[in-house]
């Protein structure tokens, strides 16, 4: 999650004395960001004050964790510790996960053109390493934000399952992308056909939102930590993985384009994926993604996946 803005510090004293009469005298804001607001309790343990989210589908998230737990990876993810309604607000008592934010989104700092060993190295050991963890029915029984059921409802194959969203999602907000992509009734039925047409592949916890604050180095550049699962987390295609962290690892810097196609190949070569299959991944993603937050060339999500489509 980004650094807590002044606004959001303002209004989290209520939290804050919450905590203290729960036993954390100390508890200060830490973060917060589209999920909710992070809260630091004490030594390894840190409170999620969540934000629109119900308080009876959270077991699934706590169940989901523990499925990735199960598993030996080379980084933590998060684990909830307990759980609770205040004021009909859902909060989570987690472990805290070390190390820093490759990159956050206030530290001012952008990409060099050509991105650095470390960084492309960290970005392999974390595909390579989710790409290890099967999908689990908890994993199927996800909701991707933005949609009113469970990708996997219905469906048998992720190639299938995305291809119903992504024909749901344009019909959420049709004549909106309509007006800045030009033939988009063609490039949702290619789009829905060539995922329907790929061939089956084994499946893998997906993340879906591998952006530079979601992933936490040591001082030495290794990975130590993976978090904020939720956005478009399922079990799926690990290509699909791959092919969202190429894209939305530098989505508005001056060389996000350069980026994209860099990793893009970076991650055909490395991990045996065809280029031509991240770059349908890539399509499928702007169009289950484009109206989440805001609609028009206002929004920069809006015109990054109206970009991608044309």
């Amino acid at each position: 999650m980004p650094d807590m803005t002044e606004t959001d510090a303002q209004g989290a004293d209520r939290w804050v004395q919450h905590f203290a009469r729960r036993g954390y005298p100390r508890a200060r804001p830490l973060a917060s960001g589209m999920e909710g607001a992070v809260y630091r309790l004490q030594d390894g343990t840190v409170a999620k004050v969540w934000a629109g989210r119900a308080p009876e589908d959270f077991d699934l998230t706590r169940r989901l964790y523990a499925d990735i737990a199960r598993h030996p990876l080379p980084f933590a993810t998060p684990r909830i510790l307990d759980a609770e309604e205040h004021d009909g607000v859902l909060v989570s008592y987690e472990r805290e996960l070390g190390g820093s934010p490759l990159r956050s989104d206030g530290d001012g700092r952008r990409p060099a053109r050509d991105l650095p060993r470390r960084e492309t190295d960290a970005l392999l050991t974390v595909l390579r390493a989710l790409a290890s963890v099967p999908g689990s029915e908890v994993m199927r029984r996800l909701v991707i934000q933005g949609d009113d059921r469970p990708l996997w409802q219905g469906h048998s194959r992720f190639s299938d399952a995305l291809a119903a969203l992504v024909e749901r999602a344009v019909g959420r907000n049709r004549d909106a992308l309509a007006a800045h992509v030009p033939g988009l009734a063609g490039v949702v039925s290619r789009t829905a056909a060539s995922l329907r047409a790929l061939p089956d592949r084994p499946e893998s916890v997906v993340h879906g939102d591998l952006v530079p604050p979601n992933i936490h180095l040591d001082e030495a550049g290794h990975p130590v930590a993976v978090l904020d699962f939720g956005f478009c987390t399922t079990a799926g295609d690990p290509a699909f993985e791959a092919a969202v962290t190429a894209a939305v690892w530098d989505m508005y810097g001056p060389d996000a384009a350069h980026h994209t196609a860099e990793l893009t190949r970076l991650f055909a070569r490395a991990l045996g994926h065809a280029e031509e299959i991240l770059e349908l991944y890539r399509k499928a993603y702007a169009l289950i993604t484009y109206d989440l937050f805001g609609m028009g060339p206002q929004d920069g999500h809006f015109r990054w996946c109206a970009a991608q489509l044309r």
